[in-house]
Protein backbone atom coordinates (compact mmCIF):
# COMPACT_ATOMS: atom_id res chain seq x y z
CA UNK A 1 0.00 0.00 0.00
CA UNK A 2 1.02 3.64 -1.23
CA UNK A 3 1.77 5.97 1.90
CA UNK A 4 -0.03 9.16 0.64
CA UNK A 5 1.88 12.57 1.79
CA UNK A 6 -0.21 14.39 3.53
CA UNK A 7 1.01 17.07 6.34
CA UNK A 8 -0.65 15.69 9.11
CA UNK A 9 1.21 14.22 11.99
CA UNK A 10 -0.20 10.71 12.43
CA UNK A 11 1.46 7.33 14.10
CA UNK A 12 0.33 4.14 12.28
CA UNK A 13 1.13 0.80 13.50
CA UNK A 14 0.90 -2.00 11.21
CA UNK A 15 0.49 -4.91 13.50
CA UNK A 16 2.88 -8.13 12.86
CA UNK A 17 1.42 -11.09 10.88
CA UNK A 18 0.28 -13.68 13.64
CA UNK A 19 -3.31 -14.28 15.62
CA UNK A 20 -5.40 -12.90 12.73
CA UNK A 21 -8.58 -11.28 14.02
CA UNK A 22 -11.87 -9.58 12.63
CA UNK A 23 -12.29 -6.23 12.08
CA UNK A 24 -15.41 -5.19 10.94
CA UNK A 25 -15.72 -1.83 9.20
CA UNK A 26 -19.32 -0.70 7.86
CA UNK A 27 -20.81 2.44 5.97
CA UNK A 28 -24.21 3.20 4.91
CA UNK A 29 -23.23 1.58 1.25
CA UNK A 30 -21.14 -1.34 2.23
CA UNK A 31 -19.61 -3.76 4.74
CA UNK A 32 -16.72 -5.24 4.71
CA UNK A 33 -14.21 -7.00 6.92
CA UNK A 34 -10.30 -6.81 6.90
CA UNK A 35 -8.08 -8.93 9.24
CA UNK A 36 -6.75 -7.21 12.09
CA UNK A 37 -3.42 -8.71 12.92
CA UNK A 38 -1.64 -8.71 16.54
CA UNK A 39 0.42 -11.01 18.50
CA UNK A 40 -0.15 -10.39 22.01
CA UNK A 41 -0.88 -7.43 24.11
CA UNK A 42 2.55 -6.77 25.44
CA UNK A 43 3.91 -6.91 22.11
CA UNK A 44 4.67 -4.49 19.71
CA UNK A 45 3.57 -3.71 15.73
CA UNK A 46 5.90 -1.92 13.44
CA UNK A 47 5.35 1.58 13.24
CA UNK A 48 4.70 4.34 10.73
CA UNK A 49 5.53 7.32 11.63
CA UNK A 50 3.85 11.25 10.14
CA UNK A 51 4.89 14.73 11.56
CA UNK A 52 2.72 17.30 11.38
CA UNK A 53 -0.98 19.43 10.32
CA UNK A 54 -2.19 19.59 6.89
CA UNK A 55 -4.38 22.35 8.34
CA UNK A 56 -1.64 25.46 8.76
CA UNK A 57 -3.92 27.23 10.82
CA UNK A 58 -4.78 24.60 12.71
CA UNK A 59 -1.34 23.94 13.75
CA UNK A 60 -1.47 19.94 14.03
CA UNK A 61 1.50 17.96 13.89
CA UNK A 62 1.93 14.10 12.71
CA UNK A 63 3.96 11.37 12.49
CA UNK A 64 3.97 8.10 10.49
CA UNK A 65 6.70 4.97 10.24
CA UNK A 66 7.02 2.12 7.98
CA UNK A 67 5.51 -1.63 8.67
CA UNK A 68 8.84 -3.13 10.41
CA UNK A 69 9.36 -3.37 14.50
CA UNK A 70 9.77 -0.80 16.76
CA UNK A 71 12.39 -0.88 19.49
CA UNK A 72 10.54 -2.42 22.13
CA UNK A 73 10.47 -5.81 20.43
CA UNK A 74 12.49 -8.56 21.99
CA UNK A 75 16.03 -9.03 21.42
CA UNK A 76 15.56 -13.04 19.35
CA UNK A 77 13.35 -11.10 17.09
CA UNK A 78 15.20 -8.24 16.12
CA UNK A 79 17.87 -8.47 13.30
CA UNK A 80 20.79 -6.54 12.98
CA UNK A 81 20.23 -6.67 9.04
CA UNK A 82 19.36 -2.80 7.73
CA UNK A 83 16.70 -4.68 5.81
CA UNK A 84 15.10 -5.53 8.79
CA UNK A 85 15.23 -1.70 10.35
CA UNK A 86 11.96 0.59 10.34
CA UNK A 87 12.00 2.44 7.07
CA UNK A 88 10.89 5.82 8.48
CA UNK A 89 8.85 8.84 6.41
CA UNK A 90 7.98 11.79 8.05
CA UNK A 91 5.72 14.45 6.36
CA UNK A 92 5.24 18.08 7.37
CA UNK A 93 8.45 17.44 9.16
CA UNK A 94 9.55 20.93 9.39
CA UNK A 95 7.44 22.03 12.91
CA UNK A 96 9.04 21.71 16.32
CA UNK A 97 8.24 17.98 16.94
CA UNK A 98 9.25 16.44 13.30
CA UNK A 99 12.94 18.19 13.43
CA UNK A 100 13.86 16.95 17.07
CA UNK A 101 11.43 13.57 16.03
CA UNK A 102 13.93 12.98 12.89
CA UNK A 103 17.20 13.59 14.36
CA UNK A 104 15.94 10.63 17.41
CA UNK A 105 14.94 8.09 15.19
CA UNK A 106 18.12 8.65 12.62
CA UNK A 107 20.31 7.47 15.95
CA UNK A 108 18.30 5.09 16.30
CA UNK A 109 18.30 3.47 12.99
CA UNK A 110 20.36 5.07 11.01
CA UNK A 111 19.74 8.11 9.15
CA UNK A 112 19.20 6.12 5.62
CA UNK A 113 16.44 4.60 7.16
CA UNK A 114 14.46 8.03 8.09
CA UNK A 115 13.42 10.75 5.43
CA UNK A 116 12.63 13.80 6.51
CA UNK A 117 10.33 16.06 4.35
CA UNK A 118 7.78 19.01 4.30
CA UNK A 119 5.70 20.63 1.32
CA UNK A 120 5.51 24.63 0.76
CA UNK A 121 1.64 24.87 0.34
CA UNK A 122 -0.73 22.00 0.98
CA UNK A 123 -3.62 21.15 -1.41
CA UNK A 124 -7.31 23.14 -0.15
CA UNK A 125 -7.99 19.37 -0.15
CA UNK A 126 -5.31 18.27 2.23
CA UNK A 127 -6.53 21.12 4.77
CA UNK A 128 -10.06 20.50 4.81
CA UNK A 129 -9.98 16.86 4.28
CA UNK A 130 -6.86 15.37 5.45
CA UNK A 131 -7.89 14.23 9.22
CA UNK A 132 -10.51 12.50 7.87
CA UNK A 133 -8.74 10.55 5.02
CA UNK A 134 -6.15 9.36 7.72
CA UNK A 135 -8.90 7.99 10.12
CA UNK A 136 -10.02 6.20 7.19
CA UNK A 137 -7.19 4.72 5.93
CA UNK A 138 -6.59 3.50 9.48
CA UNK A 139 -10.23 2.35 9.60
CA UNK A 140 -10.25 0.24 6.27
CA UNK A 141 -7.15 -0.79 7.02
CA UNK A 142 -7.24 -2.14 11.05
CA UNK A 143 -3.95 0.04 12.03
CA UNK A 144 -3.45 1.82 15.11
CA UNK A 145 -3.43 5.31 14.82
CA UNK A 146 -2.33 8.47 16.64
CA UNK A 147 -3.15 11.71 16.65
CA UNK A 148 -1.65 14.84 18.67
CA UNK A 149 -3.43 16.87 21.08
CA UNK A 150 -2.63 19.95 23.23
CA UNK A 151 -3.69 22.69 25.71
CA UNK A 152 -5.22 24.26 23.33
CA UNK A 153 -8.35 21.76 23.48
CA UNK A 154 -9.23 23.02 26.61
CA UNK A 155 -11.53 26.39 27.15
CA UNK A 156 -12.20 29.07 29.63
CA UNK A 157 -14.84 26.97 31.13
CA UNK A 158 -12.46 23.84 31.75
CA UNK A 159 -11.21 22.85 35.34
CA UNK A 160 -8.05 24.93 35.24
CA UNK A 161 -6.05 23.22 38.69
CA UNK A 162 -5.45 20.98 37.17
CA UNK A 163 -8.03 20.04 33.94
CA UNK A 164 -8.54 16.35 34.16
CA UNK A 165 -8.50 14.40 31.04
CA UNK A 166 -12.51 14.19 31.07
CA UNK A 167 -13.88 17.52 31.50
CA UNK A 168 -15.55 20.50 29.80
CA UNK A 169 -13.69 21.49 26.71
CA UNK A 170 -15.42 24.64 24.72
CA UNK A 171 -11.80 26.33 23.31
CA UNK A 172 -12.18 29.26 21.87
CA UNK A 173 -9.75 29.12 19.11
CA UNK A 174 -9.86 27.15 16.21
CA UNK A 175 -6.75 25.56 16.73
CA UNK A 176 -8.62 24.73 20.00
CA UNK A 177 -11.83 23.34 18.19
CA UNK A 178 -9.78 21.31 15.77
CA UNK A 179 -8.27 19.48 18.16
CA UNK A 180 -11.48 18.44 20.08
CA UNK A 181 -12.77 17.61 16.94
CA UNK A 182 -9.70 14.80 16.16
CA UNK A 183 -10.24 13.56 19.54
CA UNK A 184 -13.75 13.35 19.61
CA UNK A 185 -13.45 11.68 15.76
CA UNK A 186 -10.54 8.91 16.57
CA UNK A 187 -13.14 8.14 19.74
CA UNK A 188 -16.41 7.67 18.25
CA UNK A 189 -14.08 5.38 15.57
CA UNK A 190 -13.14 3.26 18.74
CA UNK A 191 -16.29 2.82 20.14
CA UNK A 192 -18.73 2.55 17.08
CA UNK A 193 -15.98 0.39 14.87
CA UNK A 194 -13.07 -0.57 17.11
CA UNK A 195 -10.52 1.37 15.45
CA UNK A 196 -7.44 1.69 17.73
CA UNK A 197 -7.15 5.31 18.32
CA UNK A 198 -4.76 6.77 20.58
CA UNK A 199 -4.27 10.69 21.29
CA UNK A 200 -2.09 12.70 23.64
CA UNK A 201 -2.82 16.19 24.48
CA UNK A 202 0.44 17.74 25.06
CA UNK A 203 1.35 21.18 27.37
CA UNK A 204 3.78 23.97 26.09
CA UNK A 205 6.63 22.41 23.94
CA UNK A 206 10.01 23.95 24.65
CA UNK A 207 12.32 22.70 22.38
CA UNK A 208 16.06 24.11 21.38
CA UNK A 209 15.44 22.08 17.79
CA UNK A 210 13.15 25.14 15.99
CA UNK A 211 13.15 28.56 16.19
CA UNK A 212 9.98 29.76 18.06
CA UNK A 213 7.01 31.09 16.66
CA UNK A 214 5.43 33.52 18.37
CA UNK A 215 2.62 30.66 20.06
CA UNK A 216 1.40 31.61 23.16
CA UNK A 217 4.02 29.00 24.97
CA UNK A 218 6.83 30.35 22.75
CA UNK A 219 7.85 32.62 25.26
CA UNK A 220 9.41 29.80 27.38
CA UNK A 221 11.54 28.92 23.87
CA UNK A 222 12.42 32.94 22.65
CA UNK A 223 13.66 33.13 26.47
CA UNK A 224 16.61 30.82 25.85
CA UNK A 225 17.58 32.41 22.75
CA UNK A 226 17.27 35.80 23.87
CA UNK A 227 19.20 35.19 27.12
CA UNK A 228 22.01 34.06 25.54
CA UNK A 229 22.21 36.44 22.39
CA UNK A 230 21.11 39.89 24.42
CA UNK A 231 20.59 38.97 27.60
CA UNK A 232 17.39 40.46 27.76
CA UNK A 233 13.78 39.11 26.65
CA UNK A 234 10.32 40.80 26.61
CA UNK A 235 7.24 38.65 27.45
CA UNK A 236 4.62 38.83 25.86
CA UNK A 237 2.50 36.94 28.97
CA UNK A 238 2.27 38.16 32.58
CA UNK A 239 4.73 37.17 34.88
CA UNK A 240 2.69 34.99 37.26
CA UNK A 241 0.98 33.38 34.43
CA UNK A 242 1.07 29.51 34.87
CA UNK A 243 1.39 27.03 32.26
CA UNK A 244 1.81 23.54 31.88
CA UNK A 245 4.68 22.86 29.95
CA UNK A 246 7.38 19.42 28.68
CA UNK A 247 10.78 19.33 27.45
CA UNK A 248 10.50 17.69 23.74
CA UNK A 249 12.87 14.86 24.71
CA UNK A 250 9.98 13.89 27.06
CA UNK A 251 7.06 14.51 24.69
CA UNK A 252 8.79 12.37 21.82
CA UNK A 253 9.12 9.39 24.52
CA UNK A 254 5.43 10.02 25.63
CA UNK A 255 4.34 9.12 22.16
CA UNK A 256 6.35 6.59 21.16
CA UNK A 257 5.50 4.63 25.02
CA UNK A 258 2.13 5.41 24.17
CA UNK A 259 1.80 4.00 21.22
CA UNK A 260 3.64 0.59 22.79
CA UNK A 261 1.13 0.15 25.55
CA UNK A 262 -1.01 -2.41 25.12
CA UNK A 263 -4.43 -2.06 23.98
CA UNK A 264 -5.73 -3.43 27.44
CA UNK A 265 -4.11 -1.30 29.54
CA UNK A 266 -5.54 1.40 28.39
CA UNK A 267 -8.71 3.08 30.18
CA UNK A 268 -9.04 6.33 27.92
CA UNK A 269 -8.09 6.88 23.79
CA UNK A 270 -7.05 10.61 24.78
CA UNK A 271 -4.63 11.15 27.66
CA UNK A 272 -3.40 14.38 29.09
CA UNK A 273 0.59 14.02 29.50
CA UNK A 274 2.67 16.38 32.57
CA UNK A 275 5.97 17.56 33.03
CA UNK A 276 6.28 20.78 34.56
CA UNK A 277 4.11 24.49 35.04
CA UNK A 278 5.77 27.44 35.71
CA UNK A 279 5.47 30.65 35.33
CA UNK A 280 7.33 32.98 33.27
CA UNK A 281 9.24 35.08 36.40
CA UNK A 282 9.96 31.15 37.79
CA UNK A 283 11.87 30.21 34.62
CA UNK A 284 13.72 33.04 34.61
CA UNK A 285 14.82 32.76 38.22
CA UNK A 286 15.80 29.54 36.96
CA UNK A 287 18.25 30.47 33.88
CA UNK A 288 19.22 33.93 35.99
CA UNK A 289 21.02 30.38 38.18
CA UNK A 290 23.31 29.92 34.89
CA UNK A 291 23.22 33.75 33.85
CA UNK A 292 22.64 36.02 36.30
CA UNK A 293 22.45 39.16 34.23
CA UNK A 294 19.11 38.32 32.22
CA UNK A 295 16.86 41.11 32.11
CA UNK A 296 13.54 40.03 31.44
CA UNK A 297 10.35 43.09 30.98
CA UNK A 298 6.78 42.20 30.63
CA UNK A 299 4.49 43.41 27.83
CA UNK A 300 1.57 41.76 27.69
CA UNK A 301 -0.07 41.05 24.35
CA UNK A 302 -4.21 40.87 24.95
CA UNK A 303 -4.53 37.80 22.47
CA UNK A 304 -2.16 35.88 23.75
CA UNK A 305 -2.72 36.69 27.19
CA UNK A 306 -6.22 36.17 26.67
CA UNK A 307 -5.74 32.52 25.72
CA UNK A 308 -3.19 31.57 27.97
CA UNK A 309 -5.70 32.60 30.79
CA UNK A 310 -8.50 30.15 29.03
CA UNK A 311 -5.84 27.42 29.56
CA UNK A 312 -5.29 24.92 32.45
CA UNK A 313 -2.99 25.89 34.83
CA UNK A 314 -1.80 21.96 35.30
CA UNK A 315 -3.10 18.80 33.75
CA UNK A 316 -3.91 15.98 35.66
CA UNK A 317 -2.23 13.28 33.94
CA UNK A 318 -2.68 10.19 36.60
CA UNK A 319 -4.47 8.13 34.48
CA UNK A 320 -1.53 8.01 32.23
CA UNK A 321 1.24 7.44 34.97
CA UNK A 322 -1.10 4.70 35.98
CA UNK A 323 -2.54 3.08 32.87
CA UNK A 324 0.88 3.06 31.25
CA UNK A 325 3.30 3.96 33.24
CA UNK A 326 4.01 7.84 31.97
CA UNK A 327 6.84 9.47 34.06
CA UNK A 328 8.49 12.97 32.95
CA UNK A 329 12.75 13.02 33.00
CA UNK A 330 13.19 16.72 32.94
CA UNK A 331 12.28 19.23 35.63
CA UNK A 332 12.32 22.90 35.10
CA UNK A 333 15.94 22.95 36.61
CA UNK A 334 16.80 19.86 34.28
CA UNK A 335 15.02 21.35 31.06
CA UNK A 336 16.95 24.64 31.67
CA UNK A 337 20.29 23.08 31.63
CA UNK A 338 19.94 20.93 28.68
CA UNK A 339 17.96 24.41 27.13
CA UNK A 340 21.17 26.44 27.00
CA UNK A 341 23.74 24.17 27.00
CA UNK A 342 21.69 23.17 23.24
CA UNK A 343 21.31 26.67 21.82
CA UNK A 344 24.65 27.83 23.35
CA UNK A 345 26.26 25.34 21.33
CA UNK A 346 24.17 25.64 18.26
CA UNK A 347 25.41 29.44 18.18
CA UNK A 348 29.19 28.91 19.05
CA UNK A 349 28.72 26.55 15.71
CA UNK A 350 27.24 28.95 13.96
CA UNK A 351 29.84 31.87 15.34
CA UNK A 352 27.32 33.77 17.27
CA UNK A 353 27.79 35.70 20.05
CA UNK A 354 27.42 34.66 23.02
CA UNK A 355 26.17 37.18 25.83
Amino acid sequence: MKTPLSSIVYLFYFPPPETPRQCLVQDTSRTSSCDRLVKRDDMLSGVRLCVRSPWKAWSVRGMSWSPRQINRWPSDQLSDSPADSPRVLITGGLGQLGVGLAQMLRQQYGKENVILSDIRRPPNEVYNMGLHNVLDLALENCLRLFVPSTIGAFGPSSPRDPAPDLSIQRPRTIYGVSKVHAELMGEYLHHKYGLDFRCLRYPGVVSANTNPGGGTTDYAVQIFHDALSTGKHECYLRANTRLPMMHIPDCHRATVEFMQAPESRLSLRTYNIAAMSFTPEEVAEEIRKHLPNLRVTYNPDIIRQTIADSWPVRFDDSNARQDWGWKPAYGLSEMVTDMLAAIREKRENAGLTIS
